[in-house]
Order: structure tokens, then C-alpha cells, then sequence
């Protein structure tokens, strides 16, 4: 789009980049390091949590409304298509001007994909996992990234913020979100979906991978990432696994290993990338 910021932009041509995953996920690491491009441009200071959208617009709730951490996808209402009745050319409107002031812009500032004298504007929350196809009907010209990690670490790490939870609700949330993901992804034009660990093993591959894929412009600092942060949450869940009966964990490891993952020995997925461009 080679729009002029003079006046606001209209939804149905703006490159938003939306960041979405299951809370300790890795999705803040995700979008600091797009965000950190000058050709990407993150939201700032909406004084919510992490910068996310989710916290300040008018018209879909947060997470939060539906569990919070490690139950939201359970809750039907979480789940946004195109058939929502909230898909309207107003709140499309009321959402992009809500966003708007967060992104900074100038007026001689352009916006587009793949190109090194235009902008991508970036927002990331973490139910955009489940929202995919109803925040592609109020932007069209959307493009979504995924960020999946091992679902004994979401596990563990998500156990700190919903301590009542047991390992195995958490377990289940994990595989309900990302099947609805999978079925969601047949209906979504452009979705990428990033391994966390894929990530933190081969940091350039990765991010050339999501970059061709999505035709978001670097260059991108990879020096904050933490090679070694999954370790410490991959032992606490060994330590869970163990304590598990096989009837408490039945018919649950088919159905992660369908993402590259075990909930056993070795933890680590396979190095290819999951998901498509």
C-alpha cells in the first residue's frame, strides 16, 4: 500500500503482522525481535500488559474473559471466525483506531509487505491463535505468525501463574488451542507457524524461513534470545512426568506427537520447521 499517512488508513489494506501463541510461548521474545526492525513497528506505551492489542480495543475481549493462561481456548467464545457477527467495516474501524496512536506513526511514513521503504505494523496477544480467521475478515491484508513450543514447558511455565490447575488441564488446553489452530489454518491466507525452539537452535534459519514466508523486512537483533531458558522448565516437567499414571496422559501423546512433539524422552522436536508460509 503506498498510502500516505495523512490521513488514517483504511482496514482492508493495512499489513498488520499479527503475533499469537499460547501464553510462555515465547511470543514476547517473537515480536521484541521483528519489532526491533526499523521496517516493523510493534505497539508502545498502550500501559497494558506487554504492549498487547488484546488489552486496548473496543471490540473483542481478552483472554483474561475467558480463563485467562491455560484454559481461554477451552471457552468457545474465545474461538473468532469470519462468521462472527462482530466482523463489521465498523469495528474493523474501531479496532485500527484504537491501535492506531500505539504505532507511532508519521505522516510520510509507508506502509507494505517486503519492502525495505515500507512499514509493517506489528500486535501481538496471545488468543490471536484462535482468532486468526476473524482477524483476517477485518483486515484482509493481514498476516499471522504462530509461536509453538513444547507443551511440557507451556506447562510448567503457565503452572506459576494458575498454581490450582493440574498438569494435565494444561497439557489439555495446549492440544485443544493448536487444533483449533489446524483447523482453523485451512481458511487463513498467510500463517507461518514458528517453534520456539526451532528459534533458539538456528536463529538465522528461522527467521529467514518467517521472513519469506510473511515478507517482513530485517535486519533482526538475535542477541537477547536464551538458548539454554528451556531447560530449567523441561526438568520441572520431567520431574511432573513422572508422577503421571499412563491413564492420566492416555490418548494425549498421539495427539502432540501430530506437532512434532512427545511427552516423553527425547523432549526435543524434530529440527524441521513446523507450519507454512
Amino acid at each position: 500500500m503506498a498510502d500516505r499517512l495523512h490521513a488514517a488508513p483504511r482496514p482492508a489494506h493495512v499489513p498488520i503482522l499479527f503475533v499469537g501463541g499460547l501464553h510462555r510461548s515465547g511470543t514476547s521474545a517473537v515480536a521484541r525481535l521483528l519489532a526491533g526492525s526499523s521496517r516493523v513497528r510493534g505497539l508502545t506505551g498502550t500501559g497494558a500488559p506487554e504492549d498487547e492489542g488484546q488489552h486496548c480495543q473496543p471490540v473483542v475481549t481478552p483472554a483474561s474473559a475467558h480463563g485467562g493462561p491455560g484454559l481461554f481456548a477451552f471457552d468457545p467464545g474465545s474461538h473468532l471466525t469470519e462468521a462472527s457477527p462482530l466482523v463489521t467495516s465498523g469495528n474493523a474501524r474501531r479496532v485500527l483506531d484504537a491501535w492506531l496512536p500505539f504505532w507511532h506513526l508519521s505522516p510520510g511514513d509507508r506502509l507494505g509487505w517486503a519492502a525495505p521503504d515500507r512499514l509493517v505494523l506489528l500486535e501481538k496477544s496471545p488468543p490471536n491463535l484462535v482468532r486468526t480467521r476473524f482477524l483476517q475478515a477485518l483486515f484482509p491484508d493481514a498476516r499471522f505468525l504462530v509461536v509453538i513450543r513444547h507443551p511440557g514447558v507451556v506447562t510448567m511455565s503457565t503452572a506459576r501463574w494458575q498454581p490450582t490447575l493440574a498438569p494435565t488441564t494444561l497439557l489439555r488446553h495446549w492440544l485443544h488451542a493448536h487444533e483449533t489452530l489446524t483447523a482453523d489454518a485451512a481458511y487463513v491466507d498467510h500463517l507461518h507457524v514458528l517453534r520456539y525452539e526451532r528459534l533458539l537452535a538456528d536463529p538465522a534459519g528461522a527467521v529467514d524461513e518467517l521472513t519469506a514466508a510473511l515478507g517482513v523486512v530485517g535486519p533482526f537483533d538475535m542477541t537477547a534470545l536464551e538458548p539454554g531458558h528451556d531447560e530449567h522448565h523441561l526438568e520441572a516437567w520431567r520431574a511432573v512426568a513422572r508422577r503421571l499414571a499412563p491413564t492420566d496422559t492416555a490418548g494425549l501423546e498421539s495427539r502432540v506427537r501430530r506437532f512434532g512433539y512427545t511427552l516423553h524422552e527425547p523432549y526435543c522436536p524434530p529440527q524441521a520447521p513446523a507450519g507454512t508460509g
